[in-house]
């Protein structure tokens, strides 16, 4: 009987209306598509709406396509009162609320909550104005990072993490930024730094409870192998599924009751640093994170639309999942990852994604669009395609991405070749902390 009724649920066509800030769920909306749904999606940013032509239907106007959706799916912070308003019409929505938002967007107010929650938090403190945080760095000589708030937090270059235990390189660049952002830098957050493994854990909301598995995710966040270069946001994971976590138990699992009132439903991440002194929580991700949900869509065995659709209706149940590890690296071009929409033009604008062999398993298309069957790169930042890997081992996922990666030809691409190399050291000082 419970097979009938899954096989059931699976074959109901539903409409999802996809609506994305960035054109960032391209690949999801695909993945919808693919399974026999309707798709359309609207995308915010005007230079980001030609991304997905080809691929899926757009629409100009999110709004007027309510009626018609059976699932809407709000792809970033920012759309929470929305999103509960659309709720309380009886429409099923996958998306934050105005609770969750705050917890990524404003630092101080996730830093508050997590202190409410009871969970230990790293010493910081908010600035206004470049001189008074290198008063204060004067003051009380460590190491610190510099992280910016608010709508100068998406350009993940300007965080800095300090090494220097006085905090002179903070005061460097903080004095850099001086000149170059003058006073349009906004507020930003000076954090003490501690060393140790960084590890976030994710798991999904239904609006009153956690679903499990949980996710636990190793980022790369610089732009070169090794960890060097600038800051990207993120040039790679790897990740596995696991049905429980000393780490989500710690901090994300004691946010159920509040996630619960304004009935959140979605991913929440939370970024840790965690060593043998304890969890050190750092920064919420209260969405999908990017390229995070394409990862973890490799690792994910059930149709996307139908989970969607079961959590937005606030059923309880079990992701299916594959064992083992799964890793995905982004394969970019200029300008990434900064803005300069010259040098995009430039190199970059149209160029054609070519495949030695027609095989897309696990190549996910991310600012694109298709025309006559071509994928090309389309939009402003340079971000083309984000290839996966799954396997027992991370060596056996590491190789299956290596091999994808090689089929694949895009002039003036560059990617880490270094995700998932992390993993052996990251997992004996987790183990020997306690923390897998």
């Amino acid at each position: 009987m419970k097979k009938e009724k899954l096989k059931s649920q699976i074959e109901i066509k539903r409409n999802f209306l996809i609506v994305s800030r960035w054109g960032e769920t391209l690949d999801m909306a695909v993945a919808i598509l693919n399974e026999g749904h309707s798709v359309k999606m609207y995308i915010e940013d005007k230079p980001s709406r030609e991304i997905g032509y080809g691929f899926v239907q757009k629409a100009k106007d999110w709004k007027s396509y309510i009626d018609w959706a059976d699932v809407l799916i709000f792809d970033y912070t920012g759309y929470g009162k929305i999103c509960s308003e659309l709720r309380a019409q009886g429409k099923l929505v996958v998306g934050g609320t105005e609770y969750s938002d705050l917890l990524e967007l404003d630092r101080n107010f996730g830093q508050a909550e997590l202190k409410k929650h009871g969970i230990k938090i790293l010493p910081s403190k908010e600035f206004f104005n470049f001189q008074d945080a290198i008063d204060y760095v004067k003051a009380n000589p460590n190491a610190y990072v510099i992280k910016p708030s608010g709508e100068t937090q998406e350009y993940k270059q300007l965080l800095f993490v300090g090494s220097d235990d006085e905090g002179l390189d903070v005061i460097r660049v903080l004095k850099a930024y001086e000149k170059s952002w003058g006073n349009d830098f906004g507020n930003f957050q000076l954090q003490r730094k501690v060393k140790g493994v960084e590890v976030s854990a994710s798991a999904y909301f239904n609006g009153k409870e956690f679903i499990y598995p949980i996710n636990i995710t190793f980022e790369h966040k610089k732009l070169f192998p090794k960890e060097l270069g600038v800051s990207t946001g993120e040039m790679g994971s790897s990740m596995f599924w696991t049905k429980d976590s000393p780490i989500f138990e710690a901090t994300l699992k004691k946010f159920e009751g509040s996630l619960a009132k304004g009935g959140f439903i979605g991913q929440l991440d939370i970024n840790c640093i965690v060593n043998g002194n304890g969890i050190y929580p750092l920064e919420f991700t209260s969405r999908f994170g990017y390229p995070q949900i394409f990862i973890q869509r490799a690792g994910i065995m059930e149709p996307l639309g139908n989970m969607f659709y079961k959590l937005a209706s606030g059923e309880n149940f079990r992701i299916n999942v594959r064992k083992g590890f799964q890793v995905g690296a982004y394969m970019v071009v200029p300008p990434f990852p900064f803005e300069d929409k010259k040098t995009f033009e430039l190199f970059s604008k149209d160029s054609v994604i070519v495949f030695k062999k027609d095989m897309k398993d696990g190549v996910h298309p991310m600012h694109l669009k298709k025309i006559n069957d071509e994928w090309l790169i389309t939009g402003n930042t340079g971000i083309a395609l984000l290839v996966t890997g799954t396997g027992l081992t991370m060596k056996d996922a590491q190789k299956m991405m290596q091999n994808r990666i090689s089929n694949i030809i895009i002039n003036n691409v560059y990617y880490r070749t270094d995700i998932g190399d992390r993993w052996s050291d990251d997992f004996d000082r987790l183990w020997s902390w306690g923390l897998l």
